[in-house]
């Protein structure tokens, strides 16, 4: 249930009442500044989760000294650490993102990468594989249309297709693009440009660890970000809002 200016709130275990975080409307941002055991000596808002889920903040600690979390986590530190260099007294950042995917690769022994990539992403695709096969890698990637399958197969009516209803059109197919990664026995699997929600599925689907290097956004040149400080397309967002 709805309470208060965009407090979110729920019944859990009984009558017990949670309120749902919203850091995105936080200004204090404690959490940058002082550590847990400090964080009694300040205000928090009511739906700080250092106010409302101490328990649950000890208890994810804890999940970061087990192996399966650790193996990640500290390359991924690591990785992050090393993306910035002091440039005449000045701490920027050195590295793009395909640069630290490589060096996060190295980290974690990574020895074979998969690539899940948009059919209308084929070239930067073959320039990632490229990249990454010059890292030391080898890498196994697979189309959003393979297996050729007609949308209305996959439970889609025609009518969603995107051309001539009576003509063939493959579906986005990321459950087969997991699978075949699964298959290929890669370490990490990367997402190029899948659409919202197919690239859900391949997550869900995928047994590697995911991360993605390009986010699709046809609009905007695969630069989602810029809709949220453009003017010119804040009314293209506001208007297709769902009621």
């Amino acid at each position: 249930m709805r309470r208060g200016k965009g407090i979110h709130m729920h019944k859990e275990r009984g009558s017990e009442v949670t309120v749902s975080p919203q850091c995105a409307k936080c200004s204090a941002t404690y959490c940058q500044r002082l550590p847990l055991e400090k964080i009694d000596e300040v205000k928090l808002a009511r739906y700080c989760p250092m106010k409302t889920s101490k328990k649950m903040i000890q208890s994810a600690i804890k999940k970061y000294g087990t192996a399966d979390v650790k193996k990640i986590y500290i390359p991924a530190t690591i990785t992050e650490k090393e993306a910035y260099e002091s440039v005449r007294g000045v701490r920027m950042a050195v590295r793009p993102r395909i640069k630290e995917l490589i060096e996060f690769g190295k980290l974690i022994g990574a020895r074979r990468i998969g690539l899940a990539f948009c059919a209308g992403m084929r070239d930067e695709a073959a320039r990632i594989v490229s990249f990454l096969e010059k890292g030391g890698f080898s890498v196994a990637s697979v189309l959003c249309k393979c297996g050729g399958v007609d949308k209305t197969k996959l439970h889609i009516s025609k009518k969603y297709k995107i051309g001539d209803p009576s003509q063939f059109e493959a579906s986005c197919n990321p459950v087969l693009q997991a699978e075949l990664l699964n298959k290929a026995g890669t370490d990490i699997n990367v997402i190029v440009g899948l659409c919202l929600g197919h690239d859900m599925l391949f997550t869900l689907n995928s047994k590697a660890p995911v991360t993605t290097l390009i986010v699709k956004d046809r609009l905007l040149g695969h630069n989602p970000v810029i809709a949220l400080y453009s003017n010119y397309h804040k009314s293209i967002v506001e208007s297709q809002k769902r009621t």
